[in-house]
């Protein structure tokens, strides 16, 4: 249904990367997906009213809050589409995730509505029918619950969508919150068994963990994630297909939403190069990324010794001392300063998020195993952490 409405009402709708398109997506599913809610909270009310199953009546209010939360989605969509303003220069992008946020909200409390009423269930047992007509309504909410999931994740995929990503959970955890009501009919229709009540405590747990997951992932996006490991390494692709470029360090992947990207990083270039030429270079470096990745880039130019053998030497030293320790550990803006007694090797390292020892430990370590290279080597480190994983 998706593909066939998007042929009518999104123009270029394989251009996943425009703005407008991913708005036009958003507002189809989002559309399409209050509509559909609605319309399963109406049918489950129906089917809790004759059968007097209060997991079934909870399930549809399930479905009244999903409706409500694809109302939040659409508007997030629509305000993360509003152009940069004085106050906001790298734009709205970042209400997507505050509207998978509320959403998140919503689910949580409808988790928590949910248990009150069924524990009442548990104290105070009520009989429930079974009835053709409530069987065949969950049956059918269950397989457009399974059509929702996959409609919502796979546009989520193309657009790259957070909160639609979430709302497929979300869908996918309903299909089994109602395929656990439908079970407790059949169990209840056929023994003596009061489940009901425990049924609905199993859909709320369901419900509970989409808001969890939601409200973490969206939480995550608005504190900062580091970048995928695809994306890096298509940075690092481009950047180092540049002849004059030997190196690269410091990346940074700032996320302001979708399509909101702003990279930062540091390109080692030869010490000896015209200034003027490889400006140019990186300038041409940084429209690249901007055109191929679809983000705004900023590249520092670091320049380094490339000929000096005395220079080279140290380095492969240093680099070897580093690999002994942690394969994991990478250095830049390597120089040296010589003296009649020892050579100082001046540079920066980078080391991993779960580093276990402090910074002076780290150094001494590190000056440790360059002497067993060289004794007449001194080490002057700095030590940063990775932005990346």
């Amino acid at each position: 249904m998706v593909a066939l409405l998007s042929k009518f009402f999104i123009k270029d709708r394989f251009d996943y990367a425009n703005s407008k398109v991913r708005l036009a997506y958003g507002t189809l599913c989002s559309v399409l997906g209050i509509f559909l809610n609605v319309v399963l909270f109406a049918i489950k009310m129906i089917a809790g009213t004759i059968s007097g199953s209060i997991a079934v009546t909870a399930d549809a209010f399930n479905n009244l809050s999903d409706a409500f939360s694809s109302f939040i989605t659409l508007i997030g969509f629509k305000l993360a589409d509003q152009k940069p303003d004085a106050d906001h220069p790298f734009g709205h992008g970042r209400f997507e995730y505050i509207s998978g946020f509320i959403v998140s909200g919503v689910i949580l409390l409808m988790g928590f509505e949910l248990i009150k009423s069924s524990i009442g269930k548990i104290i105070s047992p009520e009989s429930v029918e079974f009835g053709l007509v409530p069987a065949v309504i969950l049956l059918v909410s269950v397989m457009i619950k399974l059509y929702m999931f996959f409609y919502n994740r796979g546009v989520g995929k193309k657009i790259d969508s957070a909160s639609m990503k979430a709302v497929a959970t979300d869908s996918v955890s309903d299909a089994i919150a109602t395929s656990v009501v439908f079970i407790s009919m059949i169990v209840g229709h056929f023994t003596s068994l009061a489940i009901d009540g425990y049924c609905g405590i199993a859909v709320a747990i369901f419900i509970f963990i989409a808001g969890f997951r939601t409200a973490k992932e969206t939480i995550d996006l608005l504190l900062g994630q580091p970048p995928e490991k695809e994306f890096v390494e298509q940075i690092e692709a481009i950047v180092r297909s540049s002849p004059n470029v030997v190196g690269i360090h410091d990346l940074i992947v700032h996320n302001y939403g979708p399509g909101r990207v702003i990279i930062s990083l540091h390109a080692e270039v030869p010490a000896d190069g015209n200034i003027l030429e490889l400006h140019d270079e990186i300038d041409n470096v940084e429209r690249t990324l901007g055109k191929s990745l679809g983000c705004e880039a900023v590249i520092h130019m670091d320049p380094i010794d490339t000929r000096d053998e005395k220079t080279l030497e140290a380095k492969e030293a240093a680099l070897s001392a580093i690999r002994s320790i942690d394969e994991r550990i990478t250095l830049h803006d390597f120089r040296i300063v010589s003296g009649p007694t020892h050579t100082n090797l001046i540079f920066d390292v980078v080391i991993p998020f779960d580093w276990k020892l402090g910074v002076s430990e780290t150094k001494k370590l590190i000056d440790d195993a360059v002497k067993k290279e060289n004794e007449k080597y001194f080490t002057v480190v700095n030590i940063d952490r990775s932005y990346i994983s």
